[in-house]
């Protein structure tokens, strides 16, 4: 069983997919954003298997334009190489990639036109996974599409395009529900009567319940039916709401106790597991890390190493908790230390606490910064500290600093992920 997410790679250097406007996607263009893209999914993957990431939704923008005539360029043999060797990267490593088209690749459409555009999306997506050399066990999520004023009609259309989809595309096609049209129950049935896979989303049927068939556990066994030996092992996406914002909007970050109670309530075997969450692949770890049959004391070292001047920055007195609980070295205190980390997030952040945290992170740099840069983070600080520079800008200024200087460390520290600094720096000035 494996725990994955999705096509973006936080807090990881050099990651980010480069994308451009179709106005500029002249050749030239094209082949830099290509060559960027695989470099960054090569680091990517590089990541995920150093950190116990096995399973890893792709973004269909590492190709741009691919399904689209202004992009002539023929990749998939200009960059075999490449590819081949990210392909021999994921094999090895045991990991499980998937592909999700985007929300207008609509199979179903009385649209000629969205039609012929959705299956070259679909083919491009196949095109893509079988240059990396996997087999069928890496798939294409694809959500049944619109209902058009009569959802029978719609689904006949689906089964219809779908038998005349591309071997190598069928192969691949997998369906999942959705949080306003089609339930589990019509997803189902449309997979059974077409042999298609079905993945399970639990947070699209919390917001769109359908049929008699019980809870969550009961719908995850009915889809498990549907997956074949050439498929891989069954897969879910598992996500939580974000309470501030509408009803099937993703969290921000993944609650360790109600994952686990989701997890522990799983019948076995397992299936693999996508969350769906914005802080993507800092969950991830989390939930590997605490689902681990045997932990590792040094990889949770390494995680409270990212974390630190985060935790720093909300609580000085959870920081100091931390850091007690990890001096045990013979124990493995994985779910403890995530239930110490999500209470500080919940804290808003005092003044004091975030000047700490940046005096800290600034001791990297006061013996190489040059006169300058100490004038210009003493005038930011103190700027900072009188309400006139906002933190975020702080931040940014250090995080320009170790960039310059190369400090690998703190570039991977959650201290910078923009994520964090946009959603949860309120700060307490009373």
């Amino acid at each position: 069983m494996s725990i994955g997410y999705a096509c973006l790679t936080l807090g990881v250097p050099f990651t980010d997919m480069k994308k451009c406007l179709i106005k500029n996607a002249d050749e030239v263009r094209l082949n830099q954003l290509i060559a960027a893209n695989l470099c960054a999914l090569e680091r990517m993957v590089d990541y995920n298997l150093r950190n116990g990431i096995k399973l890893f939704r792709i973004s269909s923008d590492i190709i741009p334009f691919a399904s689209s005539p202004v992009n002539s360029i023929r990749w998939s043999e200009d960059y075999a190489f490449q590819l081949a060797e990210i392909g021999r990267k994921i094999r090895t490593g045991g990991m499980r990639v998937s592909m999700h088209p985007g929300q207008y690749t609509v199979l179903n459409s009385p649209n000629a036109q969205t039609v012929e555009n959705a299956i070259r999306e679909l083919d491009y997506h196949a095109l893509f996974l079988d240059s990396l050399g996997l087999d069928a066990s890496h798939k294409i999520i694809l959500h049944l599409g619109g209902a058009y004023g009569d959802k029978s009609l719609a689904i006949k259309r689906f089964t219809e395009r779908y038998q005349a989809l591309d071997d190598r595309v069928k192969a691949r096609l997998v369906i999942e529900n959705d949080d306003k049209i089609y339930n589990i129950q019509e997803v189902l049935e449309t997979g059974l009567d077409n042999r298609i896979p079905v993945v399970f989303d639990n947070l699209h049927h919390q917001a769109n319940h359908g049929g008699d068939g019980g809870g969550e556990q009961n719908w995850i066994a009915e889809c498990a039916k549907t997956w074949g030996r050439d498929d891989g092992r069954q897969k879910i996406h598992y996500s939580q709401s974000n309470p501030r914002k509408k009803v099937g909007a993703h969290s921000l970050s993944i609650d360790i106790d109600a994952f686990l109670h989701f997890y522990e309530n799983l019948a076995l075997p397992k299936p693999d597991i996508m969350l769906e969450v914005k802080d993507k692949n800092i969950s991830a770890i989390k939930c590997v890390l605490c689902t681990a049959e045997k932990g590792e004391m040094g990889a949770l070292e390494r995680e409270w190493g990212r974390y630190k001047y985060l935790v720093l920055e909300h609580s000085q007195a959870i920081y100091n908790q931390i850091r007690i609980l990890l001096k045990d070295k013979s124990a493995y205190p994985a779910v403890a230390f995530y239930r110490l980390v999500e209470e500080a997030m919940r804290i808003h952040i005092p003044v004091g606490g975030a000047v700490n945290a940046a005096t800290h992170v600034w001791g990297y740099f006061k013996d190489c910064a040059s006169q300058r840069q100490k004038a210009d983070f003493l005038k930011y600080i103190d700027g900072y500290a009188k309400g006139i520079v906002p933190l975020f800008s702080l931040k940014h200024k250090l995080l320009s600093l170790a960039l310059e200087h190369k400090q690998t460390y703190l570039l991977e520290s959650y201290y910078f992920v923009k994520l964090y600094s946009d959603a949860l720096t309120t700060v307490d000035r009373d």
